[in-house]
């Protein structure tokens, strides 16, 4: 039996890296697929350079999305997320906020990443977006990947990190600025669709030298919560969370309910507009799942 980490995972197909740098194609038995890149785990050699996964270590994080019948694993024992975005294509702060509901669920670091910021015309735009969360003390690093990402360099020492975003951000492109070696494909965005087409098709993670380690992941369409329960959601709204408990009614749904500190919140402002409705999608939506998962 040999032990290592999972540095790349296609299905239910692994590259490990044992402590020895031995790179090791290996599979899991059966079907099961609840590893992920970042895990690690223990092995069972069965030919020169491949392996069966036996089992994987406790894990201090496990970054993952979720709808009302499957779950996909994006990345174990991650210490900090960049969430990149772009001053083209156009991004969802939608996304953002469901991104950082699965941060704050898992107590991670989180940070906005805005790239491409070389592009003037749509750079006030952009920032102005953004203004939302920076106003929650979420930092914003801005970048321009294609020259250099070195802004994002301090952030990265003895951690491990991991960029997820839409397509067409820039994901990859930072990677390979961060990881010369890394060579991830990257390709342009399609204009005419307005976002990016899919270039990394596998979550992968790179050793940085520094100390810690760099994840590169698909571009997501959605990022479903519904492993959420409702209470968890409010507590992952770091502006909501501090109302919680001081409502009238301990049921309250935060909709129309007299005595509600979360709507008093939001008429004095303490709590956007945006981000009310954001939460409110998001319960509704994980409502609306965890109906479907009990067959109603």
């Amino acid at each position: 039996m040999k032990s290592g980490t999972i540095v790349a995972a296609f299905g239910r197909h692994f590259e490990v890296i044992d402590a020895d740098q031995q790179q090791w194609r290996c599979v899991t038995r059966g079907k099961r697929t609840n590893f992920a890149c970042g895990d690690r785990v223990e092995f069972q050699p069965t030919s020169d350079g491949e392996g069966v996964i036996q089992k994987s270590a406790p894990r201090v994080s496990l970054l993952h999305r979720s709808d009302a019948f499957k779950e996909k694993l994006l990345a174990a024992n991650v210490t900090q997320v960049f969430i990149v975005v772009a001053t083209e294509p156009s991004f969802s702060d939608e996304l953002i906020s469901r991104c950082l509901c699965a941060v704050e669920d898992q107590g991670l670091k989180a940070r906005i990443v805005l790239n491409k910021v070389d592009l003037a015309d749509r750079l006030p735009q952009a920032r102005e977006r953004l203004t939302l969360f920076a106003a929650l003390g979420y930092d914003v690093i801005e970048t321009v990947a294609r020259q250099e990402a070195e802004a994002l360099r301090p952030y990265l020492k003895d951690e491990i990190s991991i960029l997820v975003g839409q397509s067409g951000m820039g994901k990859s492109t930072l990677t390979n600025a961060l990881i010369p070696e890394a060579n991830a494909a990257t390709r342009e965005i399609s204009d005419a669709l307005d976002s990016g087409k899919h270039t990394t098709t596998s979550t992968r993670l790179y050793p940085l030298s520094g100390g810690g380690a760099l994840i590169d992941s698909p571009g997501l369409q959605a990022f479903g919560l519904a492993h959420l329960d409702q209470d968890a959601l409010a507590h992952t709204f770091r502006e909501i969370a501090p109302y919680l408990g001081d409502c009238r009614f301990r049921n309250c749904r935060h909709e129309k309910e007299p005595g509600c500190a979360i709507r008093a919140a939001v008429a004095a402002g303490q709590v956007t507009e945006r981000r009310y409705g954001h939460y409110r999608l998001l319960r509704d939506e994980i409502s609306r799942a965890q109906r479907q998962a009990q067959g109603w």
